[in-house]
C-alpha cells in the first residue's frame, strides 16, 4: 500500500515538473524572441507582455485539458464542445486585450491606445486564437501521450491474453496426451506384458520434457523430434508388428526452433485414426524437411476406405483444433495447414515460416 502511494506521488511530481518545463519553454520562446510582437523589442517589455498574458493562458489551457477534453472531446460530444469553447475563447481574448491595454499600452504604445481605444476587436480575435494555439499545443501533447499509453496497455493486454491462451492450450494438450498414453499402459498391464516397464520409462521422459523443458515460447526442434520418437516408440510397443511407422527427418531440420508441443497432437491424431481395428494395413508416414527458413511437416495415415465423408471426425478432436489455434496465435500469416482426405488415407501438410519478423 505504501509503495502504491509512493509511486502515485512520484507520478504527480513528474507530471508537475513536465508542466513547469512546458511553461518555461513557452515563456523563453516568446520573451527571448521577437515572435510575440513581430519586431525587435527589449527583453523587459517582451517579458512583461508574456507574463501579463500567462494567467489567462493557464486558465485556457487547463480548462481545455481537464474539463473540455475529458467531458466533451473524449466522449465525442463535439457540438457541445464548440458551443462552450467559442464564447470562452472570446471572453479570454477580451480579457487578454483588456489587461494589455490597461497596463502596458499606456507605457509602451500610448499612440495606439489613443487611436484604437482600450479594446480593439481585431486584436481581441488575434488574442483568442493565439491563446488557444498554446492550449491546443498542450492538448496535443496530452492526447498523444494518452494515445501512446493506451497503445502500450492494449499491446500489454494482447500479450497477456496470448500467453494465457497458449497456457490454456498447453494445459489441454497435456491431459489429452496423458489420457491416451495411460490407456495404452493400462491395456499392457491387463495383459501383464513385459513391455509395461519400458512404457513407464518412456512416459516419464515425455513428462519430464513437457513439465520442465517446454515452458519457453520456442524450443529446439531437435527436442521436439526426440519427444515424437519417444511417443512413436510407445505406440509401437502397443501395436507391435501390425503397425508400420516411417519417420523421416532431414538433418538440417534439427537446427530450427519451434513453438513447443505443436507437432505432437498431429501425430496423436494420426495414430487415433490410422490404426483402428477395421483397417487391414495400418501405416503412418511422417516427414520433416526444411527449405531456407521454411519448415515442412507432413503426416499421412491409413484409414478405412469404406467410411466416406468422415473428414469432420478427423478434424473435430481437441488436439487438432488446438494445433490450428496455436498456429493462428504464434505463426499468424506465417503458416499453411492443409488436410486431405485421399480415400484410403488422411494427409496433413503443415508449412511454417520460422524467420523472425
Amino acid at each position: 500500500m505504501n509503495s502504491f502511494i509512493l509511486n502515485s506521488k512520484r507520478k504527480r511530481v513528474h507530471r508537475m515538473l513536465w508542466h513547469i518545463l512546458f511553461w518555461i519553454i513557452y515563456v523563453f520562446f516568446y520573451a527571448f524572441t521577437p515572435i510575440a510582437l513581430g519586431e525587435e523589442d527589449s527583453l523587459i517589455k517582451d517579458l512583461q507582455f508574456v507574463l501579463i498574458q500567462l494567467p489567462l493562458k493557464l486558465l485556457a489551457t487547463y480548462t481545455l485539458l481537464y474539463f473540455f477534453i475529458p467531458k466533451f472531446i473524449l466522449k465525442k460530444k463535439h457540438t457541445i464542445f464548440f458551443v462552450f469553447i467559442i464564447p470562452l475563447a472570446f471572453i479570454i481574448g477580451l480579457g487578454q486585450r483588456a489587461l494589455i491595454g490597461y497596463y502596458l499600452y499606456p507605457i509602451y504604445y500610448p499612440e495606439h491606445l489613443a487611436e484604437y481605444g482600450l479594446i480593439y476587436w481585431p486584436k481581441v480575435f488575434y488574442a483568442s486564437v493565439e491563446t488557444y494555439s498554446v492550449a491546443a499545443a498542450a492538448a496535443t501533447i496530452k492526447l498523444l501521450k494518452q494515445w501512446f499509453n493506451t497503445q502500450q496497455l492494449t499491446n500489454s493486454l494482447k500479450q497477456e491474453k496470448l500467453a494465457a491462451e497458449l497456457k490454456f492450450l498447453k494445459a489441454q494438450i497435456h491431459p489429452h496426451f496423458l489420457f491416451n498414453t495411460l490407456n495404452n499402459l493400462y491395456a499392457l498391464t491387463l495383459k501383464k506384458s513385459s513391455k509395461a516397464p519400458e512404457v513407464v520409462l518412456k512416459l516419464s521422459e515425455l513428462l519430464d520434457y513437457m513439465l520442465y523443458e517446454c515452458n519457453e515460447s520456442k524450443v529446439a526442434l531437435d527436442k521436439e523430434i526426440n519427444m515424437l520418437e519417444n511417443y512413436i516408440a510407445l505406440e509401437k510397443i502397443r501395436y507391435g508388428e501390425e503397425l508400420s511407422v516411417k519417420f523421416h527427418v532431414d538433418k538440417e531440420v534439427r537446427n530450427f526452433d519451434i513453438s513447443p508441443m505443436l507437432l505432437l497432437p498431429l501425430v496423436e491424431n494420426s495414430f487415433k485414426h490410422g490404426v483402428s481395428g477395421e483397417i487391414h494395413e495400418k501405416w503412418i508416414e511422417i516427414k520433416l524437411s526444411a527449405s531456407n527458413d521454411t519448415l515442412n511437416f507432413t503426416i499421412e495415415n491409413s484409414r478405412d476406405s469404406s467410411i466416406r465423408g468422415k473428414k469432420e471426425s478427423y478434424t473435430e478432436g481437441i488436439g487438432l483444433k488446438n494445433v490450428i489455434r496455436k498456429l493462428e496465435l504464434v505463426y499468424k500469416n506465417k503458416h499453411q495447414i492443409k488436410i486431405d482426405d485421399k480415400g484410403e488415407s488422411f494427409k496433413v501438410s503443415l508449412t511454417i515460416d520460422t524467420k523472425e519478423s
